[in-house]
């Protein structure tokens, strides 16, 4: 239950969260398609090639499918004013697609039985593998490159779930908020990693 939950929960958000890109950067109906379906299903490709998931899993998920193209049909036909509201939220359906796609990594890595550090890696790339892609097609710099803090918070779903300190719904659900929460001041506040830039002499 708890899977398919995040499953559908993340599904939902980057649905949304590659609608609204494509439609920033004046995409057609089919580019929005597009976005929308790598968006929320191109982070857990990437986890399965990584970790040895047999990639035609992948085709297994028609229900989440239909939910996707649904969700980005609607939201297409939404009138102007609505629309323009809804994508004010942008980074937050983003930041929930991020928690629940990590949490989601790290227990399909965890339950194989595999090391923390395959937990670690499959939570950041099952949350944020979607979104490169997205911003990739759409000419962006992929988001986690950016200097607002943003792959750094998958291992809060990464290291406790890899370690089987969390295996509860409520323990997933804290994650979740948490992931959330803290994108979201990361955005506020502007929190950024260290970085240095190469200044070359004339």
């Amino acid at each position: 239950m708890t899977w398919d939950i995040l499953n559908i929960v993340g599904t939902i958000a980057f649905a949304l969260s590659g609608t609204f890109v494509a439609m920033e950067v004046k995409y057609d109906i089919m580019g929005i398609y597009i976005l929308g379906f790598v968006t929320a299903f191109g982070g857990g490709a990437v986890r399965n090639l990584l970790i040895g998931v047999p990639i035609t899993t992948l085709w297994e998920q028609g229900t989440l499918f239909i939910i996707a193209f649904v969700i980005m049909t609607v939201t297409f036909f939404i009138p102007s004013v609505i629309l323009h509201t809804w994508q004010r939220w942008g980074d937050f359906f983003d930041a929930i697609g991020l928690g629940a796609f990590a949490i989601q990594g790290a227990i399909f890595a965890y339950e194989m039985n595999l090391p923390i550090s395959a937990a670690i890696v499959a939570a950041a790339l099952t949350g944020t593998g979607g979104g490169m892609i997205r911003d990739i097609l759409a000419g962006r710099k992929p988001l986690f490159l950016k200097k607002e803090i943003y792959i750094l918070w998958t291992l809060l779903a990464g290291i406790p779930v890899g370690l089987g300190f969390v295996h509860s719904t409520i323990g997933y659900i804290i994650i979740l908020i948490l992931i959330v929460c803290f994108r979201m001041l990361s955005i506020h506040f502007a929190w950024h990693l260290p970085h240095r830039n190469i200044v070359k002499n004339n």
